[in-house]
């Protein structure tokens, strides 16, 4: 007979506590979605009316750098230095920013700006060290060189080698991250404040 492990098994809350303080990185996503449905379950955008638009357009630059990004991403196959990697090493992270603030402001929600910098500082710094290392471990000096003349999430003003092309892929993209999905829920996520605007 098959033992299924039980829910405990595959969830424990002790690994999980101990996974936020010494491997923080694995769980950025889960805070971050979880961040985005609490300001959209607490919205009071009535609160700053006029910080929703600028909030909105924000998020929708976000979203618009992940798509962007994800579909330039060969993950594990090749190093991405295209497209919106010729300017930052981690343009996906620089999405979320712009999505997290744009919500933030959005929302209406005063206290949402210490969610925010609770989320950036603590959770995004261990992702970018790991990743990078990952990154170095699979393409060394290619990464190397890279690394050198591109920063962390401050965009240069030069493409990377003069390459912004670079081919992007909407499959690339669904397949990555099944952003475009991902992009459809965050916008109705904005749509849900805007009706509390309304």
């Amino acid at each position: 007979m098959v033992r299924t492990p039980t829910f405990e098994a595959r969830f424990d809350l002790r690994r999980f506590a101990r996974d936020l303080v010494h491997r923080r990185w694995r769980h950025r996503q889960f805070v971050g979605i979880l961040f985005l449905v609490l300001l959209v379950a607490f919205a009071e955008p009535w609160r700053a009316p006029y910080l929703f638009w600028p909030g909105a357009a924000l998020a929708g630059l976000g979203i618009l750098v992940r798509l962007w990004a994800s579909g330039h991403v060969k993950k594990d196959r090749v190093l991405a230095t295209t497209g919106p990697y010729a300017f930052v090493r981690h343009p996906l992270y620089v999405g979320n920013e712009l999505i997290l603030v744009g919500f933030c402001m959005a929302s209406g929600l005063w206290w949402s700006v210490l969610g925010w910098a609770a989320i950036s500082f603590l959770f995004y710094p261990p992702a970018i060290a790991h990743e990078d290392q990952v990154l170095h471990n699979l393409f060394g000096r290619d990464w190397e060189e890279w690394r050198a003349v591109t920063r962390a999430l401050i965009p240069r003003l030069a493409p990377y080698g003069g390459r912004v092309g670079g081919e992007w892929s909407f499959a690339q993209s669904l397949r990555a991250n099944g952003e475009p999905l991902i992009a459809a829920v965050l916008v109705g996520f904005l749509y849900l404040i805007w009706l509390r605007l309304v």
